[in-house]
């Protein structure tokens, strides 16, 4: 919507009616109809009074944004259309301003929304509730305490995809500013009977999905379970996917739940051990075995998933394996162990896999009260709401179904009750005289259930305590001997029935009249659901677990604390809950929403008439409209009212002067309203009949529209008189403006006109004299031409011999010059690259330039090297200086020369200025480095190599120890006068000195290098520069050396090496060194 439509009060705009008070005429049909009109224009929400009828749309719809929160916020309740956020904003307030205590009361059956309906309240009252670090730590706790119980408490069923299986009611506590400081959390009546079987088209709770769904990998390995649904026998695989759930994403928001309401880590890993072990319960199988004495032993066929359960749960494995085949009975001072057979078995494994799961319910509700209980302890507001099953009538009714009902029946009574009662209360605080209503009290149902001698709950705990056999067939015999009279009760033996001898009615059945139709119940199950009975054995075994979680649950099982009194029956314990609850909430002022379900296939746009006509006559809306317009249908406030209709009276439009009521007098009696038709309260003014008001709103319909058409009138008349005065001024300033416009115009077009006419003449003119200077200038040309062409035809005739003789050459030379004139042109587009060895050069076109084509290349090649030296830096030019005087003294004379080329020279390999270990080293030496390399030193004496640091410097060559930095001999380049080398891929060099110089007092010097080539080639350059005389390289395989007074021959041979490629040294005798080149 472009722009969102103002209301004022609940009449305006309305789609059927917003409050079925005014619902004229007041039946079944009307109510329905009113109720599809406004669920097909997405008006969900319909007011009875104070009641809210809510009905499920079955999807989104953006009535729900902070927008609609603050429009909301602080209204009066009926000053805008009927929404769940009105009555929330009306509890609130008369919380916070009046002091009063809330409680929100959300009924409906399975799939209605209630579920939704209390997370919407709870969601606007944190909303408008205060700000703070603290308030929104509360406020979060409190929401997030939702997703914790739903995935505990919630499951999928034919009628509803998150349908609630246990009662809820939370009371939410705050500080007299109106600022939530906590709450509390009671619930009932969990079906714990969904945990070992779900109804076809059902599922188990949540929890169970989600965690095999989402959890990692590592979690679902330490809890010992499968991510296949189908390993375990307690959820049900027709409906274990939904369609819209994602179980993954759920289980996650779960997990931040728990962390947010205050759960540790190690609780929540507990609480999951939990889920895990009540899951496996499912897959432990029994089979017969015959004992001595005859009888029938169960033993567990596969004890692996006992094992795992033990594990998980820290029980010894034979104490759980006992107490699953056999039972202790005590009495007094006596002890009696009894086996079980197979069902039996089956029995105790359910029984316990229910109270499991049950109990840790239970405790999770009390933890997280822990969490979100208020930390103060000062007086505290309290506003409960209330989201419980509604009436349920199924095809097969059983016993959670009578307790539901009975459940509904009691807040049916309280409804009645608190409705009359607030009625009652307004009547007599406006002073308006009290009529009695007519009513239905179905206090006689609620008797006929809850009556501690005679009711069916006292019987049922009665026979289940009775000695002896107790079956379902001796409680309905008790029933029918009972309450055979009573006239809401029936069976097939009642004498009351009138189905005495119809045999529709089986024998295993009753049916019981409540204020919402008639229920059959199926009487199998009854006790046993009742007694709810746990085998001792098993509490004793729970309660010897080492997991302290599922210690904790089974308290009873400790032997010190041995109470031999039977446990409170299922129904006692439930009834108890009900008469706690129904006392707490006549402590408050009640706020009701009833939820209504549209369809049973949970479709959007699909209204089932009759389905709605089930849940209104069983939630009794026709009975509360007529409780609430028994007096008087429609009730309001003086101010607003006289706001609202004081255009219909003279007097009072458009401002009355004196007080509210005496204004809403004067106007009445203007309208001549009959006076029964309506009542002066203290503070409002009560109108009778729902026609009255429909009047009254006509009247004003009329009124507005009467008084639009004079609004619409006088503006019209004000915005003509507006345009024709502005009118009147623009037409006089056009007018000025044109007359001013056309006088220039025509001045320019005048003026114009002189300059035209006066070019024109001085054109002619100038023409005129153009035309005879023309004539003249060509006369004289062309006496000029004649003679000229005169002059050359006598000349030609002269010279004409001339002419041709010379006429071959010319072409000649003119051609000669063309073709070369094309070669340079094609020369100019072919030319190759600039890259120094791309031998690419065009073709010669013409033999004739052959010479020509060549010089081009010499001298196009010799550009493009200078081209390319000149993009070097001065270190590139040294490099490749060194490379290229390698290759003049190595190429082709040295095996190691070629592996040597695509290696860079780096001289200082060492990095002896940046080494700490040569600092000693770098200090002695003053002049330049420029190779700093570790050779190998070949011992003279028996040919063995030791590591030296070979320093060449711009006068020296110098030896170093590579451990110590120590230098061990210093020559200078001056007395270097030969350096050998074999023609073979080795690394040996010898540096041969002058005789007689004090360096050559050992003799020369034999070297392996891994950088020879470099090394040789740097030796050479640093002695011809500061000697000016070339080194002498000598390239054999055989050459002397001297080693003190010996010449020795150094002679290298091919040979297999043990070390690889490694060449080696070794002396042969006084006058050979062989090496062993590879």
């Amino acid at each position: 919507m472009a722009k969102m439509e103002v209301k004022t009060s609940l009449l305006d705009n309305m789609i059927g009616v917003g409050d079925m008070v005014l619902l004229e005429p007041l039946n079944e049909e009307t109510f329905i109809n009113n109720l599809k009109k406004r669920f097909d224009h997405n008006e969900i929400y319909t007011y009875i009074g104070s009641v809210v009828i809510s009905v499920n749309p079955y999807r989104s719809l953006p009535i729900y944004s902070p927008e609609k929160v603050e429009d909301y916020r602080n209204r009066n309740f009926y000053e805008l259309s009927p929404h769940i956020f009105a009555l929330s904003d009306e509890a609130y307030r008369s919380l916070r301003d009046q002091d009063k205590d809330q409680c929100i009361l959300i009924t409906g059956e399975s799939g209605a929304g209630k579920t939704e309906a209390s997370k919407l309240v709870m969601s606007y009252v944190a909303a408008v509730c205060g700000k703070g670090a603290e308030v929104n730590q509360v406020k979060e706790q409190l929401l997030q305490s939702n997703p914790v119980l739903e995935a505990f408490g919630n499951a999928k069923t034919v009628r509803n995809d998150n349908s609630s299986r246990f009662g809820k009611y939370m009371d939410i506590e705050f500080d007299f500013k109106g600022d939530p400081l906590g709450g509390v959390i009671s619930n009932y009546l969990l079906e714990k009977s969904r945990v070992v079987k779900q109804p076809r088209g059902e599922r188990n709770f949540h929890v169970f999905y989600q965690l095999l769904s989402g959890a990692s990998e590592e979690l679902l390995n330490k809890l010992k379970l499968e991510r296949d649904f189908s390993r375990y026998n307690y959820l049900s695989l027709d409906s274990a996917r939904v369609n819209g759930i994602d179980d993954a994403a759920n289980f996650r928001t779960v997990r931040n739940a728990m962390q947010i309401v205050g759960f540790m880590d190690h609780e929540a890993e507990s609480v999951l051990e939990v889920v895990a072990a009540v899951l496996k319960l499912g897959n432990i199988e029994f089979k017969p075995e015959s004992r001595v004495n005859g009888l029938d032993e169960s033993k567990i066929k596969d004890k692996n998933e006992l094992k795992e359960i033990c594990e998980l749960t820290g029980i010894d494995q034979s104490v759980l394996e006992r107490a699953f085949s056999f039972r202790t009975v005590e009495a007094k001072q006596e002890k009696v162990s009894t086996t079980l057979n197979v069902a039996q078995a089956y029995y105790a494994r359910d029984a316990l896999a229910k109270n499991l799961y049950s109990r840790l319910f239970s405790w999770l509700v009390n933890r997280i009260n822990e969490s979100i209980k208020a930390q103060t302890k000062v007086r505290k507001k309290v506003m409960g709401v209330l989201d419980i099953y509604g009436f349920e009538i199924f095809e097969d009714n059983s016993f959670e179904q009578f307790i539901i009902n009975y459940c509904n029946e009691k807040l049916q009574q309280i409804f009645i009750e608190l409705t009359l009662k607030e009625e009652q209360e307004e009547y007599i605080r406006e002073d308006i005289e009290w009529t009695h209503i007519e009513y239905f009290n179905n206090a006689i149902i609620c008797d006929l259930i809850e009556n501690n001698t005679n009711g069916i709950l006292a019987m049922l705990d009665e026979e289940c305590l009775r000695p002896g056999t107790v079956t379902d067939e001796t409680f309905l015999e008790k029933l029918n001997q009972v309450c055979a009279t009573h006239q809401h009760f029936e069976s097939r033996m009642s004498k009351c029935s009138r189905f005495l001898n119809d045999t529709s009615l089986p024998h295993s059945c009753f049916r019981i009249q409540h204020y919402a139709g008639k229920v059959l119940y199926q009487v199998e199950g009854f006790v046993d659901k009742n007694n709810d009975l746990l085998y001792r054995d098993l509490s004793q075994a729970m309660w010897k677990a080492s997991h302290t979680l599922i210690k904790s649950l089974f308290p009873e099982g400790n032997p010190a604390k041995i109470n031999l009194k039977r446990p409170p029956t299922a129904g006692s314990q439930f009834k108890a809950s009900v008469a706690t609850l129904m006392k707490n909430l006549q402590t408050k002022n009640p706020n009701y929403i009833r939820c209504i379900k549209p369809n049973d296939k949970k479709a959007a746009h699909i209204f089932n008439e009759s389905l709605v006509c089930h849940q209104i006559r069983y939630l009794g809306l026709l009975e509360n409209v007529r409780v609430r317009r028994a007096g008087y249908a429609f009730r309001q406030a003086y101010e607003p009212c006289l706001e609202r209709y004081k255009m219909l009276c003279k007097q009072t439009w458009p401002h009355w002067k004196g007080p509210a009521r005496s204004g809403v007098e004067v106007l009445f009696n203007e309208l001549e309203i009959p006076v029964e038709e309506y009542s002066f309260g203290r503070s409002k003014i009560f109108i009778r009949n729902p026609r009255t008001l429909f009047k009254l709103e006509d009247l004003r319909k009329q009124r507005l529209e009467d008084l639009a058409t004079l609004i619409q009138k006088i503006y019209r008349g004000w915005k003509c008189r507006t345009h024709f005065l502005l009118m009147k001024k623009s037409q006089i300033v056009i007018a000025a403006w044109f007359r001013r416009f056309a006088q220039q115009k025509k001045y320019q077009q005048t003026k114009s006109s002189a300059l035209v006419i006066q070019s024109y003449i001085r054109g002619w003119k100038a023409r005129k004299i153009l035309r005879e200077l023309k004539h003249q200038k060509r006369c004289k040309e062309a006496a000029t031409t004649i003679a000229a062409y005169w002059h050359g035809t006598q000349v030609r005739r002269e010279y004409r011999k001339f002419f041709r003789a010379n006429a071959g050459k010319k072409i000649y030379e003119f051609t000669l010059q063309r073709i070369i004139q094309k070669y340079f042109l094609e020369m100019k587009n072919k030319m190759p690259s600039l890259s120094p060895i791309d031998k690419n050069w065009p073709s010669r076109p013409y033999l004739f330039l052959d010479s020509t084509h060549k010089e081009l290349k010499r001298i196009f090649h010799l550009w493009r090297c200078k081209k390319y030296r000149d993009q070097f830096t001065d270190q590139q030019k040294l490099i490749y200086e060194e490379k290229l005087e390698a290759s003049e003294l190595f190429k082709d004379k040295k095996a190691l020369y070629p592996s040597s080329v695509g290696q860079p020279f780096q001289g200082a390999y060492l990095e002896i200025n940046k080494n700490p270990k040569y600092k000693k080293l770098k200090d002695a030496i003053e002049e330049k480095i420029i190779i700093a390399e570790v050779v190998n030193k070949i011992n003279r004496a028996n040919g063995k190599s030791t590591s030296r640091i070979f320093l060449l410097t711009n006068n020296n060559l110098l030896l170093a120890d590579q451990k110590s930095g120590q230098i061990k001999s210093e020559v200078p380049l001056v007395d270097v006068t030969k350096v050998s080398m074999s023609s073979q891929n080795d690394g040996f060099f010898a540096v041969h000195l002058k005789e007689g110089s004090e360096a050559a007092s050992k003799g020369d010097f034999l070297f392996s290098s891994d950088h020879l080539i470099e090394m040789a080639t740097k030796l050479y350059r640093t002695t011809l520069s500061q000697t000016k005389q070339k080194l002498s390289i000598e390239i054999s395989d055989e050459f002397l050396v001297q080693f003190r007074q010996d010449k020795v021959c150094v002679k290298f041979i091919q040979g297999n090496q043990k070390n690889g490629s490694v060449p080696t040294c070794k002396r042969k005798n006084n006058r050979l060194l062989e090496v062993a080149v590879p």
